[in-house]
């Protein structure tokens, strides 16, 4: 019963993961326009990984998509490949997981295919989530450093008016994200233990005596060989099996028995 809970547990969290993941990806508010400097202003900027935003005072909002792949930051296609490959395998994982699930009976899977399946789950989320939790992480420290590069160049007097962008709510949802994912993904690792039988942990190994085809039973049962010998008696004139007296003597034939 544990083991079923916490391989459902594991699938339901992972599935919240990866959601995440997917919304954030999704989400336009990666890096938000800093007012500390400005507080009110009639324009709000704000980036996502496939375009960036301008939101007027009058509430209306208009995007632009990034129509360059070549003119982007290296770090910044970085991002977006960690992403994209993260999603892939965590909807795999949701997949492989579906089938893995010890509640749902599909022909006559036995515990070890399921126990093989759900470990490759485990992974596959471990894996996405920490894709995840690095894209978003590689993001952010690109923003702390233009951050601090435009403070600079600001507090120098080298430009008067400098936009500076800080954290969107993009890269929070993308942290729990990738720590729901990869939390699902421990613990179904942990249920993969469970699954597996004990039978599979010890291995039939047969005993058979050089020379003689003779097998061995454990238990109450005697141990016996292969074969029984089969008495042989000797048939010929004047030949007879020597027999016992009434005293307790053992007879034995005359000379001139074999006449």
């Amino acid at each position: 019963m544990s083991v079923t809970i916490c391989q459902s547990m594991g699938f339901v969290v992972s599935a919240l993961g990866i959601g995440g993941v997917i919304a954030s990806t999704c989400m336009d508010q990666w890096s938000t326009q800093d007012l500390y400097n400005n507080p009110v202003t009639a324009v709000f900027n704000y980036q996502g990984l496939w375009r960036t935003c301008v939101r007027e005072s009058s509430g209306f909002t208009e995007c632009r998509g990034y129509f360059t792949i070549l003119g982007l930051p290296a770090m910044f296609q970085a991002v977006r490949a960690l992403m994209i490959v993260g999603i892939v395998l965590g909807i795999l994982g949701l997949l492989v997981c579906i089938f893995a699930l010890k509640c749902i009976r599909i022909g006559s899977m036995e515990d070890s295919a399921k126990a093989n399946m759900t470990l490759t789950s485990g992974i596959m989320f471990i894996v996405a989530g920490l894709c995840a939790i690095t894209g978003v992480s590689v993001f952010a420290n690109m923003l702390v450093t233009n951050f601090w590069m435009s403070t600079a160049n600001m507090y120098q007097g080298m430009q008067n008016i400098q936009t500076r962008y800080t954290f969107g709510s993009a890269l929070f949802v993308g942290w729990v994200a990738g720590g729901l994912a990869l939390i699902g993904g421990i613990m179904m690792c942990l249920a993969c233990r469970g699954l597996v039988p004990e039978e599979s942990h010890y291995k039939a190994v047969s005993y058979n005596a050089s020379g003689r085809n003779i097998s061995y039973r454990t238990g109450p049962y005697k141990v016996g060989s292969g074969y029984e010998p089969e008495a042989k008696t000797r048939k010929g004139a004047g030949y007879e099996e020597a027999a016992r007296s009434e005293d307790g003597r053992r007879s034995y034939p005359s000379k001139y028995d074999y006449v």
